[in-house]
């Protein structure tokens, strides 16, 4: 009997993420794999971005529209109470044999108390990792304690992940699979992303993704400040993509939306898709904003980036991350600093600390090394550093 793997998704980004891993799944003859779909992605206002899965070939097992009007936290509580009652059911209803899940979205936090109390094991990738600017940090290492196996994005992070007591003979660093999209996935050429966008990219440009930073509160002034600096420069290109869906995340879409329509050389969307996002990165001058991506997939490009906040604060950084406050002269004097010939060759040759590109490879592997005993102990004793 094949063994069940359900793979959760509620963003784009973490779609994005999960996707190489999930092509070697469903590849994967001896697997049965269920797509479970949330958040973000069913959200109109949020790109509807489910069809991109959908695009993919994966046919969906289960559809959790949690998202309520507004995102404030008493919101963002009944989301998670929506989560575990309906992924409770779900579980009770189709038993997957493991879970899958990535990263640090409040929505995973309720899916896995779901599948703890249903005592499914579950996998958790880009643990170990530190946010100290956003509520995902607590979420992540919570995340982390209810896992049985353990993939991590660089050795540091194995080290934390077994630091919080997860037994080193499950915690496996296996690179991130950013950078194996960054590397891998196949890209639009220059002139076929400027017809889609509408924009005919002959001009420096950035790619600027902007979140709310959960711990400060501050979205409307901290966006405000960033849109003013992208005013300032007329002769650069900017290519938005919408915040998530954190609270404070609407905010931030409506007024860059509002800003993309005042101002020709700058573009909004809620969500390019990865080829195309991929594509943007791929010609782009530098990234700016306060995006993982920033930090994971963008130094694979050979690019500047401009880290602005504190939202990745503690993230391991490439020397191509340039890192400043929200203050107005800060993000401008980066700015000018990424479009330095000097900085952009050094960048050009940088080294990537989040791996070689292979991750999703690496992961099926030792899972497939592993789960061939359906009886699974989910008992777990704290492992002590010594």
């Amino acid at each position: 009997m094949r063994q069940s793997i359900a793979v959760l998704t509620a963003t784009r980004a973490e779609y994005g993420l999960l996707r190489p891993v999930i092509r070697r799944l469903f590849q994967n003859e001896n697997l049965d794999l269920r797509i479970l779909v949330t958040g973000a992605h069913l959200s109109g206002t949020f790109g509807q971005t489910v069809q991109e899965i959908e695009s993919d070939g994966y046919v969906i097992d289960k559809r959790v529209d949690i998202l309520l009007q507004g995102n404030g936290g008493a919101c963002i509580s009944k989301s998670m109470g929506l989560a575990m009652i309906s992924f409770g059911e779900y579980f009770e209803e189709r038993r997957p044999d493991y879970l899958m899940v990535l990263g640090d979205r409040y929505e995973t936090l309720a899916v896995c108390c779901a599948a703890m109390n249903a005592r499914i094991p579950i996998i958790h990738l880009h643990g170990g990792e530190t946010t100290e600017g956003a509520i995902d940090e607590a979420i992540r290492h919570a995340i982390t304690k209810m896992s049985l196996y353990h993939f991590t994005s660089t050795e540091e992070y194995r080290r934390r992940v077994i630091q919080l007591g997860e037994s080193p003979e499950r915690v496996f660093n296996v690179g991130a699979t950013g950078v194996e999209n960054a590397l891998s996935e196949p890209k639009y050429s220059k002139e076929e992303l400027g017809n889609m966008l509408g924009m005919k990219l002959e001009r420096p440009y950035g790619v600027v993704t902007f979140h709310p930073v959960t711990l400060e509160g501050e979205v409307v002034a901290q966006c405000q400040t960033l849109i003013d600096c992208m005013e300032h420069y007329k002769n650069i290109d900017f290519i938005v993509t919408g915040a998530n869906a954190d609270c404070g995340g609407d905010k931030i879409n409506r007024m860059f939306q509002q800003c993309a329509e005042e101002n020709e050389n700058i573009y909004f969307t809620y969500s390019l898709g990865m080829k195309k996002y991929l594509s943007a990165l791929q010609y782009a001058s530098f990234v700016m904003g306060n995006s993982s991506s920033g930090i994971i997939e963008a130094p694979s490009f050979g690019i500047p980036t401009i880290n602005i906040g504190n939202r990745q604060k503690g993230r391991m950084q490439a020397e191509t991350v340039i890192n400043c406050s929200n203050a107005a002269d800060d993000i401008i004097k980066s700015i000018e600093t990424a479009l330095l010939p000097e900085v952009r060759n050094k960048a050009k040759n940088a080294n990537n600390p989040y791996g070689d590109g292979n991750a999703s490879e690496r992961i099926v592997q030792i899972l497939e090394s592993r789960w061939k005993d359906k009886n699974v102990s989910l008992e777990k004793k704290f492992y002590d550093l010594r």
